[in-house]
């Protein structure tokens, strides 16, 4: 159930604490991504579901939310091209007259150890997974800045805090994208722009679906809580970060992960 739907006021209204604001989620089309664009849009936001390749995927995120009476629609692009992340930014603006909130959570993998790990399969993953926050943010900065109002969510990892053997791109990627988060967060406060980062822990989607057992069964033992995370309780941490009640959070790093990393 997502969070909006359990924070309710004395006259058992649901609490819409995201009217009016519109909001662009990054790969929305499964797993977090989806669970982001349906809990923001929960609390009453207009939501640009972004995909570069899964269009049936988006579409059954933006289904779901109009099922559900919510505001939503779509856009194709792969933000780890300029241009495209541009287009993205520039479409909500045109549609909506405004952007509030910017969730970055387009991601992939390319697992190996370094001995063996393709060229290429480093380049896709920074590109991909870090260049696409920049893509993304540089072309939403300028329409929050007008503003003087925003919101960015980037979904690093806990891989990129404490490190994964076999994944020394993903876990560069994410640890890059908290140390750009950091320096945007900085520059983009006096607008009154916020800039944070949610780093889950184990997850299944299917970007992990494919480890092996071994490494899923390793993941679960180093977990205090002894359960993976759902996707719907990174949203619910998305949707705090986006929201009015952490206006006085930037720069910060919330991890979403049992308890795997205590920092």
């Amino acid at each position: 159930m997502p969070l909006q739907h359990c924070l309710r006021g004395v006259d058992g209204e649901v609490d819409m604490s995201f009217a009016d604001r519109v909001a662009v989620v990054t790969g929305a089309s499964r797993g977090i991504g989806r669970a982001i664009a349906e809990e923001l849009a929960a609390g009453g936001a207009a939501v640009v579901v972004n995909y570069a390749q899964d269009a049936d995927g988006a579409a059954a995120t933006v289904e779901a939310i109009r099922s559900a009476e919510g505001a939503a629609g779509v856009f194709q692009a792969d933000v780890s091209d300029f241009s495209e992340a541009e287009a993205l930014i520039k479409h909500a603006v045109t549609e909506h007259g405004r952007l509030d909130i910017l969730v970055n959570n387009a991601g992939t993998t390319r697992d190996q150890v370094i001995m063996l790990m393709p060229e290429e399969d480093w380049d896709v993953v920074l590109r991909v997974n870090l260049k696409s926050a920049f893509n993304c943010s540089k072309a939403a900065v300028r329409a929050m800045m007008r503003k003087r109002y925003g919101r960015i969510v980037n979904i690093s990892s806990v891989a990129g805090i404490a490190g994964n053997p076999g994944q020394t791109n993903y876990s560069a990627s994410k640890a890059g994208l908290i140390g750009f988060s950091r320096a945007l967060a900085r520059e983009v406060a006096p607008r009154k722009i916020t800039v944070n980062v949610v780093a889950p822990g184990f997850v299944p989607t299917a970007l992990t679906n494919d480890l092996p057992d071994d490494i899923k069964d390793a993941s679960l033992a180093g977990i205090p809580l002894g359960r993976w995370g759902e996707p719907t309780e990174v949203a619910g941490a998305v949707a705090f970060l986006a929201g009015e009640a952490a206006g006085y959070i930037t720069g910060q790093v919330l991890n979403v992960d049992g308890g795997m990393v205590m920092a």
